[in-house]
């Protein structure tokens, strides 16, 4: 992958007490004994520093702060050695209904990021998405790859396609040491209960029948926190400078097929669910090849 292998041995995760943040954490933690954490989360509804509180106290800091705040980053920055930026605004219909916070966040903050790295001179990976390639017909055989080009359908994967344009554009220009990721769909602890399988387990727990958006024929490859963990650590350490890399795990699957799969595991009727009106400009098929 890369010339020579990086050792980081303090590294700053931003977005370290949301979902996927907060595996990562915990799989430095767990794999790379030499390695100190510093996770900066602005602790919106979708941090949650529980995700982190059993973690020791020497290896991981907590910094409550905003990556859009350029002072604060001006003095975190000095003394690590890289920055992996997972912090960001993710659900797609909460950009639909207010894609302001996820211009500031997804954008701004990224920008802020890349200009304290270049001042710094630090090691620096962007988590992204596959959703900044847009969709993919459901009786297609082509999955995305690091050449498929930019088509977002949603404020929220515009929001990121700008970001990874951002970071393109500041290795390029600025001899920035960056690379980037974009993954597939995750599930695994930690994740936040608006997302989609954990709704529907809660749904199921607490009496509500869970609701599918249109026909379920929506299919998403899943990928488990763990193993997206494995591969942003590999690429940070071993990846080669100014690429994308593409992160997925073989696991298409439509909506319908795990509603039902989460169903039948918790004893209920694999068809005990409502249908709902679809929402718009909803992605067809994502996969990574």
């Amino acid at each position: 992958m890369a010339e020579e292998t990086f050792s980081p041995r303090n590294i700053i995760v931003t977005g370290g007490c949301g979902f996927i943040g907060s595996n990562f954490v915990h799989y430095v933690v767990d794999n790379h004994p030499g390695v100190h954490v510093t996770v900066l989360d602005k602790l919106t509804y979708a941090g949650n520093p529980e995700n982190i509180a059993g973690l020791p106290a020497d290896r991981v800091e907590l910094v409550v702060g905003d990556i859009c705040d350029a002072e604060l980053l001006d003095r975190l920055v000095p003394g690590h050695d890289a920055i992996v930026h997972y912090a960001a605004e993710s659900h797609n219909d909460n950009s639909i209904a207010d894609p302001e916070p996820f211009l500031r966040t997804n954008v701004e903050g990224t920008f802020r990021l890349l200009e304290a790295v270049r001042k710094h001179g630090v090691r620096y990976h962007h988590v992204s998405t596959d959703e900044v390639y847009g969709d993919l017909a459901l009786d297609d055989p082509a999955k995305f790859t690091e050449e498929t080009p930019y088509r977002p359908s949603s404020p929220y994967s515009s929001t990121k396609a700008s970001s990874d344009m951002l970071v393109r554009a500041w290795t390029r220009t600025y001899g920035l040491r960056a690379t980037i990721s974009n993954c597939s769909n995750n599930y695994g602890p930690y994740q936040h209960v608006e997302k989609f399988i954990p709704r529907q387990i809660t749904n199921i727990i607490d009496g509500v029948r869970p609701k599918l958006y249109g026909r379920g024929e929506n299919v998403r490859d899943w990928i488990h926190t763990e193993d997206h963990s494995s591969a942003v650590w590999d690429i940070l350490t071993k990846g080669r400078m100014g690429e994308t890399y593409l992160i997925g795990a073989n696991g298409e699957k439509n909506n319908i097929t795990v509603l039902r799969m989460i169903l039948e595991a918790m004893g209920r009727d694999p068809e005990d669910f409502d249908w709902v009106a679809d929402r718009p400009g909803h992605d067809r098929r994502y996969a990574i090849d």
